[in-house]
């Protein structure tokens, strides 16, 4: 049986093992949910009593037809867990309380509006990993360039604390999901097969990573990319973020 493991020496008793992790000096720190400040958005620890307002305005949708609008956004999170502006408000304020996951609200600057949350969650400092997940956007905030520049200020930050490993974890059979992982320069690890039981329905899960040595490869162009240079009058990307990513994921596989 082959092995997949990456190994760089031997045992006492000759059997092969992973590399030496040099300078390692964990456990890294939990994230604090201080405030990251970006260009187009500032990513903050969310609060039900300044966010939920906000959130609700945005998530509850205008078309009940339109999988894409409103609670349709939440079918692979098991649901909207919340019907009103005061079940918004609870559910915001309860997973504020939260350490792990670690949520936080993606605030437009030009505007003070939350559009979206996301976390940080499945903390493990001991050995440098940490997950991107929970993430809920508004159909204000999918796809644009505000929502990348919040996910890449969240992964920033947690390499910054010292962690190893990223990873972002999504139901097999989110298209949206798995194409914002690969075009942000995750790598694809795999599927586990019926990892879940989502509001009574099987979830395979598909697994994918970003490890400290790539960020220092992406980093830059996570910059170049969002450069007000690259972006024309109406805000449409010059440079695609896959294009320039997809070179680092290839040379890592």
């Amino acid at each position: 049986m082959p092995m997949d493991g990456r190994w760089e020496g031997k045992s006492a008793f000759g059997q092969p093992v992973g590399a030496e992790v040099k300078g390692w000096n964990g456990p890294c720190p939990i994230p604090s949910g201080e405030a990251l400040q970006g260009q187009q958005c500032r990513v903050e620890r969310l609060d039900g009593q300044r966010h939920a307002r906000s959130l609700w305005e945005v998530w509850k949708g205008n078309d009940p037809s339109d999988p894409d609008d409103g609670v349709g956004r939440w079918t692979y999170l098991g649901g909207r867990p919340f019907h009103d502006a005061d079940g918004c408000y609870r559910w915001a304020e309860q997973r504020a309380k939260q350490s792990d996951p670690v949520f936080v609200a993606i605030v437009d600057r030009h505007t003070g509006r939350a559009l979206g949350t996301a976390s940080w969650l499945n903390l493990e400092p001991e050995h440098g990993t940490i997950e991107l997940g929970h993430i809920s956007f508004s159909r204000a905030l999918s796809r644009t360039r505000i929502a990348s520049e919040a996910l890449i200020l969240m992964a920033a930050h947690a390499f910054a604390l010292g962690y190893r490993r990223l990873e972002w974890k999504c139901d097999a059979l989110n298209a949206p999901s798995r194409r914002a992982a690969e075009r942000l320069g995750f790598t694809f690890e795999g599927i586990f097969r019926q990892h879940r039981i989502v509001a009574g329905r099987n979830r395979d899960t598909a697994w994918f990573s970003l490890l400290d040595h790539e960020w220092s490869l992406l980093e830059p162009l996570y910059r170049e990319w969002l450069a007000a240079d690259n972006f024309d009058q109406h805000g449409r990307q010059k440079r695609s973020l896959s294009a320039m990513t997809k070179a680092i994921v290839e040379r890592g596989a």
